[in-house]
């Protein structure tokens, strides 16, 4: 197991953030963001004010940051008990239980907030790794929109609405 710290995210962290960010959105295989999304509009749609909140995971060994999530209300309104998450695991650190760690702590603190379930909502189907992941933290598909993300290798292909009760 590798071990993680997991603070809130300051704007000081954005530098290493946007170091990985840039090269996981170019890559047009996970997040239905435009793959050139400039710095500063990137740095607006990840580091998001309260009530919600951006995290960095840092490895305990080497204090590198090696991943990020941010976590806040999905709609406002009648729905406002919803959650939603966004993650990012720098692709240098792949399967040493940096998104598990992240994904646990996103589910504590919507618990913690009073939220009543999370909903992801746009899990790219080919994802296999995020896919088996939120499953495993208790998320299931709620359905899956048929060719709705344009992966850069594998053509079209679902996107997943996926859920918890918490």
């Amino acid at each position: 197991m590798y071990w993680v710290l997991i603070r809130d995210a300051t704007n000081e962290d954005w530098p290493e953030i946007w170091s990985f960010f840039r090269v996981i959105v170019a890559a047009g295989e996970t997040f239905s963001y435009d793959r050139d999304m400039p710095e500063d509009q990137a740095r607006q749609v990840w580091l998001i004010e309260p009530p919600g909140r951006t995290v960095v995971a840092i490895e305990q060994d080497g204090g590198a940051l090696v991943g990020t999530a941010k976590m806040h209300a999905n709609h406002g309104g009648g729905a406002a008990h919803v959650a939603t998450a966004s993650f990012m695991v720098d692709p240098q650190h792949p399967g040493r239980g940096i998104g598990r760690a992240l994904g646990e702590h996103v589910v504590a603190w919507a618990q913690a907030e009073g939220f009543r379930l999370m909903q992801f909502n746009a899990v790219v189907e080919s994802n296999l790794r995020a896919v088996q992941l939120w499953r495993l933290l208790g998320f299931e598909v709620l359905g899956t929109l048929p060719q709705g993300f344009h992966h850069p290798v594998d053509g079209y292909v679902g996107l997943h609405v996926m859920y918890r009760t918490l």
